[in-house]
């Protein structure tokens, strides 16, 4: 086991790890197995959603960890099956229900809903209250643009703690993070490694892979260090939360193995100058009941 791995505060004063495990895509029966290891390999940051249909198997694995609920963060998000006020109510007790859990440390929307976005800004309502409840830590928000921000801040009373989005080396999202950093909200990458460009890729003869870019094998050979590790540790040097998926015991010690080492300002500027600008996942102002007609049962 390695140390429990280091926190900043969110906008709140609650303290979250900078590193966690992910299980998105993570098959319920493999997902028990992979969050103890990565408890017991010093995770403290887990991070599942209505939507994996995963959260029940998250839950059995924090009690079988034998590590008291209040070392652990546990997030959740909310589905937009569930969106407006009391519907949101319901997904949310739902969440709880199925990971076994009386709160969770942090609540997000998983995604606006820009066609619907006065479910979306209701929904955000109903978690303040558990926010105010002391049923959810602190709330935020997943793959929401600046404009999404600016709107729901506008209608709202909490300034979201995270907002979580697909950020990588090669889709680094400088103008968001600068939003973020301009409002007190954290900013968390979903498929940190840039994965997403791997197993979806726009080319499937010309597949992007930032793990056998030169520029970040270049810097792993002289750091003696894995590609990933390079990517995760340029993630902590930017400040951003990295949420990485595995169900691999080797590749989840691996990726918590990143905080003996720092890579320079020149090494940083070398991974940010890979960025396209190009998303590799859905664009959030697409997605909605319509589009994407997935419902979670409460």
């Amino acid at each position: 086991m390695t140390a429990p791995t280091p926190t900043l505060t969110l906008n709140n004063g609650v303290a979250m790890p900078i590193l966690g495990l992910g299980v998105f895509q993570s098959p319920p029966a493999e997902t028990t197995a992979a969050v103890e290891t990565a408890i017991a390999d010093g995770y403290r940051s887990i991070d599942t959603a209505a939507s994996y249909d995963n959260e029940r198997e998250v839950g059995e694995a924090i009690r079988a960890s034998g590590i008291d609920r209040g070392e652990l963060f546990i997030t959740t998000k909310l589905w937009f099956s569930d969106y407006g006020h009391d519907e949101a109510l319901v997904g949310f007790q739902g969440c709880l229900r199925r990971l076994g859990l009386d709160y969770v440390d942090l609540f997000l929307l998983h995604q606006p809903v820009p066609t619907d976005f006065d479910a979306t800004v209701a929904a955000y309502k109903a978690i303040e209250a558990m926010l105010s409840e002391g049923r959810a830590r602190a709330i935020g928000v997943s793959n929401f643009s600046e404009r999404h921000l600016g709107n729901l801040m506008e209608r709202t009373e909490v300034v979201p703690a995270v907002n979580q989005v697909e950020l990588h080396p090669f889709f680094t999202q400088r103008p968001l993070r600068e939003f973020h950093a301009q409002h007190g909200i954290t900013t968390e990458a979903w498929s940190p490694l840039g994965g997403i460009h791997v197993y979806r890729p726009a080319d499937p003869n010309a597949v992007l892979n930032a793990l056998e870019h030169p520029s970040v094998t270049s810097i792993a050979e002289k750091h003696g260090k894995t590609p990933a590790q390079v990517v995760l540790r340029w993630h902590i040097e930017h400040g951003v939360v990295a949420i990485l998926k595995s169900v691999k015991p080797h590749r989840i010690r691996e990726n918590i193995d990143v905080f003996d080492f720092e890579l320079t300002a020149d090494e940083v500027a070398a991974i940010d100058a890979l960025d396209t600008g190009v998303r590799g996942g859905p664009d959030p102002e697409t997605l909605n009941m319509t589009t994407y007609p997935k419902t979670v049962e409460n």
